[in-house]
C-alpha cells in the first residue's frame, strides 16, 4: 500500500498547534480541530489532482528548504509558496472553500482563511520535507502525490464531502469515471433495447391461433429486462471498485487532531508536539546530515569531534548526557511500527556511528507518569530494543552496547498536568556509552 501523505502532516498539526491557533485567532480549540480536519484532505486532495502540474512541484520543493514548517502560524498568510499553490489547487473555489469550512467549524471565515493558509503551508513543507529526505526529485513527488487519488473522499469527516466543499468539479476522480461508465451503459441499453423492439415482428389478436402465438409479446420486453439486469450489475461493480480503491487507506484525517487526547494506557510517546525549528545542514566530515543547529545530530558531532568521547575515562564519565531524538516517534501503542518521518533521523545516527566506528552508543526509552508504570517500563523497553534491532540491520549494531526503558523514572511532569506539559517526558534518546 502506498504511503498516506497526511501522515507526513499530521505531526506539524498537532494539539500544540491548536490551542496557539485558537488563542490567536480568538477561536475555541474543538473548532480549530473540526476545521484542520476538513481542510487537511481537501488540501492534499487538491495537491493529488496536480500532481502534474509544474508550478505546484516547484513550490512544494522549494518548501523544503524555505523554513516554512519552522513558522506555520507566522508567515503562512504572506508565503509565495503557499499563494501559488491555493492559486493553482483551488482556483475561483477557493472563496467557497473557505466559506463552507467556516460554516462546518463554526469559525469566522478570517479564522478559516488563516488555516487553510496554515495547512497548506504544513502540506507543502512535510511534502518537501519527505522529498528532500528521500531524494525524490519532482517525477518522485508527482509519482507520490498521485497515489493519493481516489482516496480523499474518505477521510473527509462526517458532514463534508467533496461535493458540499464545492471541489467535486475540479478533483475529478473516481466520481466522474463511474458517472461517464453510468451514462456509456445506459446509451448502450437504449440503443439495445430499441433494436431488439424493431426486431420482434408484431402480433395481432387475428395471429394468435394457438397458445405459443403470444411469445413475441413476452420477449418484447423481457430481453430489454435482461440488458437492464446486466448493465445494472456492470455498474454495481464499478462503484464497488471505485470505493475498494477510495477506502486503500486506513488512516482518516479526523484522528490527526484527535488522537494525542486519547487516554493511552500505558503512556505513549507518539504524542508530537510541534517543533518550531529550522533543517539544516548539519556537517559529517564533508557529508551533509538534515539536522537542528544545536540538535541530537549536532551535539553528538561536535562532542566526537572535540575528541570528548576519547578523553572520557569510562562510562561513569558519559552517563550523565542523554541526546533527545528531535522527531522519532511510535506509532500509538506500538512498539514495533514507527511514524512516517522518523527513520530519517535514526538514518543520521547511522551516518554518524559509521563516521566515528570507535564510539559506542547506549539507546533509553521514557514515558510520563501516567499509566501503570509496569506497562510504561516494558512499552518504553520495547521501543529502545526496537531501535538497537533496527540499527543492527544497518550494519552499525556493533556500537550500540545497550537498550533500556525507564517508563516514568526520570519524568519531571506531574501526571495530573495537561498532556502538552507532559509531553516532554515522552521521548526516545541515545547516549555514548563505554
Amino acid at each position: 500500500m502506498s504511503l498516506n501523505v497526511i501522515d507526513l502532516i499530521k505531526g506539524q498539526l498537532g494539539p500544540a498547534l491548536v490551542s496557539q491557533a485558537a488563542a490567536q485567532f480568538g477561536e475555541s480549540e474543538s473548532g480549530i480541530s473540526k476545521a484542520i480536519g476538513g481542510l487537511l484532505p481537501a488540501v492534499v486532495g487538491g495537491l493529488a489532482n496536480n500532481s502534474d502540474n509544474p508550478g505546484v512541484l516547484d513550490a512544494i520543493t522549494n518548501a523544503s528548504s524555505s523554513g516554512i514548517l519552522g513558522n506555520l502560524l507566522g508567515e503562512s498568510s504572506n508565503n509565495s509558496i503557499i499563494t501559488t499553490l491555493l492559486s493553482s489547487i483551488f482556483g475561483d473555489k477557493l472563496s467557497g472553500l473557505v466559506n463552507t469550512i467556516a460554516t462546518f467549524a463554526g469559525i469566522s471565515n478570517n479564522s478559516s482563511s488563516s488555516l487553510l493558509n496554515l495547512v497548506t503551508g504544513a502540506a507543502a513543507g512535510s511534502i518537501g520535507k519527505y522529498a528532500a529526505d528521500n531524494n525524490l526529485g519532482q517525477s518522485g513527488i508527482s509519482s507520490l502525490l498521485n497515489d493519493q487519488k481516489g482516496i480523499i473522499s474518505s477521510l473527509l469527516p462526517a458532514g463534508l464531502s467533496l461535493g458540499t466543499l464545492g471541489l467535486g468539479n475540479i478533483f475529478g476522480g473516481a466520481s466522474e469515471s463511474v458517472s461517464a461508465a453510468t451514462s456509456k451503459v445506459t446509451e448502450t441499453i437504449s440503443d439495445a433495447t430499441s433494436k431488439v423492439t424493431d426486431s420482434i415482428p408484431s402480433y395481432s389478436s387475428s395471429d394468435n391461433n394457438n397458445n405459443d402465438g403470444g411469445g413475441g409479446s413476452i420477449w418484447k420486453w423481457l430481453l430489454p429486462l435482461l440488458l437492464l439486469i446486466a448493465a445494472t450489475y456492470f455498474i454495481w461493480k464499478q462503484c464497488e471498485k471505485k470505493k475498494a480503491d477510495a477506502t486503500l487507506s486506513t488512516t482518516d484525517s479526523t484522528t490527526v487532531i484527535t488522537d494525542s487526547t486519547a487516554t493511552i494506557t500505558p503512556s505513549d510517546t507518539t504524542v508530537t508536539t510541534t517543533v518550531t525549528k529550522v533543517d539544516e545542514d548539519i556537517d559529517l566530515n564533508g557529508t551533509a546530515l538534515k539536522g537542528y543547529k544545536g540538535g541530537m545530530e549536532d551535539q553528538m558531532i561536535t562532542f566526537l569531534k572535540t575528541d570528548g568521547y576519547k578523553n572520557a575515562a569510562n562510562d561513569d564519565a558519559l552517563k550523565s548526557k542523554w541526546y533527545d531524538f528531535d522527531h522519532v516517534n511510535f506509532k500509538i501503542g506500538s512498539a514495533t511500527e514507527l511514524e512516517a518521518g522518523s527513520e530519517g533521523q535514526l538514518q543520521n545516527l547511522v551516518a554518524i556511528l559509521k563516521a566515528f566506528p570507535e564510539a559506542k552508543i547506549k539507546i533509553g526509552g521514557y514515558t510520563d507518569k501516567t499509566g501503570d508504570e509496569a506497562k510504561n517500563l516494558k512499552l518504553s523497553a520495547d521501543r529502545a530494543n526496537f531501535i538497537k534491532s533496527w540499527l543492527g540491520k544497518q550494519g552499525v549494531g556493533a556500537q550500540v552496547i545497550a537498550a533500556d526503558g525507564y517508563g516514568s523514572q526520570f519524568a519531571t511532569v506531574d501526571a495530573s498536568a495537561s498532556n502538552e506539559a507532559r509531553a516532554v517526558d515522552r521521548k526516545m534518546a541515545v547516549r555514548f556509552a563505554k
